[in-house]
């Protein structure tokens, strides 16, 4: 099943981050909407060491055909050098809310 809606996950290490990340994806229409979700704690191997770090969650909600644009945008702007870019399709919701998420990333 495709879907032409999708969420597109990032992690950053500060609020600050997040919110200049959601809005400028915001400001640049690749995504209609952003939720920071945080602190939250991850924890990952990196360089060969278990670590623990905070974090906060940025979700973008966007069209399935700007995905591509938004996590091009999104590795280019990110203060990791391997930063989480995940797309997970919404399979489902509000006919209203999923045509108002196309309309804004236009």
């Amino acid at each position: 099943m495709s879907a032409d809606h999708v969420v597109v996950t990032t992690t950053v290490d500060s609020e600050a981050a997040a919110r200049t990340i959601a809005a400028s994806a915001i400001e640049a229409r690749l995504a209609a909407c952003a939720q920071i979700v945080g602190p939250i704690t991850s924890v990952f191997r990196w360089e060969d060491e278990v670590q623990t770090a905070a974090e906060w969650r940025v979700e973008c909600k966007t069209a399935a055909d700007r995905s591509g644009a938004l996590e091009e945008f999104l590795n280019v702007r990110h203060p990791y050098d391997l930063p989480e870019v995940i797309v997970t399709p919404i399979v489902g919701g509000s006919p209203r809310y999923l045509s108002w998420l196309v309309e804004e990333t236009r």
